[in-house]
């Protein structure tokens, strides 16, 4: 259960966040789905190490932990969270630009 624990330690991060609008750049995907905290977040950081800055990675995951990781991800290692979407089937899409 240390998931829920950085969920409430990291909530803050999210409600200050600001998404950002998308540009023209090279787009990689990450299916992440099925995975639990921290997988997620971790095999999208190994994914991105090789990526050009302003490469943008589309992350697919269910995770509900996700909603906090991936902004808390982004802030503090400088990358851009361009845009997160909610699917119907409960996956959510995390478009994240390299910095």
């Amino acid at each position: 259960m240390p998931c829920v624990t950085v969920v409430i330690a990291h909530l803050s991060v999210w409600t200050s966040l600001r998404l950002q609008p998308m540009s023209h750049s090279m787009v990689h995907e990450l299916d992440a789905r099925g995975l639990l905290c921290p997988l997620p977040v971790l095999k999208a950081r190994k994914r991105l190490i090789p990526l050009s800055s302003g490469e943008v990675l589309r992350v697919m995951a269910d995770d509900p932990a996700a909603w906090v990781d991936f902004p808390f991800f982004c802030k503090e290692n400088g990358h851009v969270l361009k845009d997160v979407q909610e699917l119907e089937d409960g996956t959510t899409l995390y478009l994240i630009e390299k910095a």
